[in-house]
């Protein structure tokens, strides 16, 4: 890395946010990769994810014999020689194809350690969003791929399962997903807050998903004139959606170890400290 190259890093857990964000500051101008991730159930606008790091990810996963898609409950801890070898070269390749650019993957949570040896000089934006939004979020996104797969069938299939099935569908997913997804939103945000603890206080910032569409001004102007990056100010309300935001479920009642609820609430109140 020059000391001409500006790097940022925007990390969060899934179904936080940082889609429509890294979409946003595509607007304002930053260069977030030039092959990226299309759109799916849950992001019809797109994923706004360089392609070269998602399938890094997912292979250096898939090495390490855990799930590729990252819900996981633990990060990778270490790299061998070729994983690490390649991660410096990718990350060495966007160096030279442009002098400021951005990064958006949220299993990067996941290889924190190593982004943190490799690219020292980068910024992050830590991208925060409650556990109850999150995690309903990643269920409601679960179901439209079910209902997805009734709705492309025959009338009466389709009939059946608006009036006898997709109720006791939609309760079975939150009864057997709620504590799984859970545990992953801890392990990431519990990664996040170990990162945000180890870095110095102007290598980040971290904004609070809900509240950006009223912060946005104070977060870009942290990103142009403190870290220097060259940006246009677009507005966040312009990219933000109301309409994809899902009715959030209290997951509480779907949780039978109440210890893990309780990690999770004392974990919110810890990363709600240091958002915007």
């Amino acid at each position: 890395m020059t000391e001409s190259n500006n790097i940022l890093l925007i990390v969060g857990m899934h179904r936080s946010g940082t889609s429509v964000i890294s979409q946003w500051l595509q607007k304002c101008r930053l260069n977030i990769g030039e092959n990226l991730l299309g759109s799916g159930i849950g992001n019809v606008e797109g994923h706004f994810e360089d392609l070269d790091f998602y399938r890094y990810h997912e292979d250096v996963l898939q090495e390490n014999h855990l799930s590729t898609q990252g819900y996981v409950t633990r990060p990778v801890k270490k790299l061998s020689y070729y994983q690490e070898e390649k991660l410096k070269a990718l990350t060495s390749f966007k160096n030279k194809m442009s002098e400021q650019w951005g990064l958006k993957e949220p299993r990067t949570c996941l290889f924190l350690t190593h982004y943190r040896k490799l690219i020292p000089d980068a910024h992050y934006l830590v991208v925060l969003r409650d556990f109850h939004s999150t995690v309903n979020s990643l269920i409601v996104r679960d179901f439209k791929y079910i209902e997805d797969k009734y709705l492309n069938r025959k009338w009466l299939s389709r009939q059946i399962w608006n009036w006898f099935r997709r109720a006791g569908k939609e309760r079975k997913l939150y009864r057997g997903q709620a504590a799984s997804y859970l545990d992953v939103w801890i392990t990431y945000n519990n990664e996040l807050l170990k990162h945000m603890e180890m870095l110095p206080n102007e290598k980040f910032i971290a904004v609070d998903y809900n509240s950006l569409i009223k912060n946005d001004k104070k977060t870009f102007s942290v990103l142009k004139n403190e870290w220097k990056f060259s940006l246009v100010y677009f507005e966040f309300k312009k990219i933000f959606k109301e309409k994809f935001i899902s009715e959030v479920v209290n997951i509480d009642q779907f949780i039978e170890d109440k210890t893990l609820l309780n990690r999770a609430y004392e974990l919110e109140s810890k990363l709600r400290k240091y958002a915007l």
